[in-house]
């Protein structure tokens, strides 16, 4: 499952892991004009964990997502 709101500088896309337990933590994406920010809360050292990509470097990943083994340079 997951949500999409619309804030006033991103867009906040919300992944809620479902299924069978063990369950892992809500992932929260944030979409800014220059940067994506990714969060997850880490129960065992009680702190959020973020990442922050280019906007090139997301587009690399939903690029490599569906395909095989390699490397790969995305033509502009």
């Amino acid at each position: 499952m997951f949500s999409i709101e619309h804030e006033f500088d991103s867009t906040v896309v919300t992944l809620v892991d479902e299924g069978e337990a063990p369950l892992m933590e809500d992932i929260v994406v944030n979409s800014f004009a220059e940067c994506i920010t990714v969060e997850q809360y880490d129960p065992r050292e009680d702190r959020v964990n973020r990442i922050t990509l280019s906007i090139s470097q997301m587009r690399d990943l939903a690029a490599a997502i569906e395909l095989p083994e390699g490397v790969y340079s995305r033509i502009k």
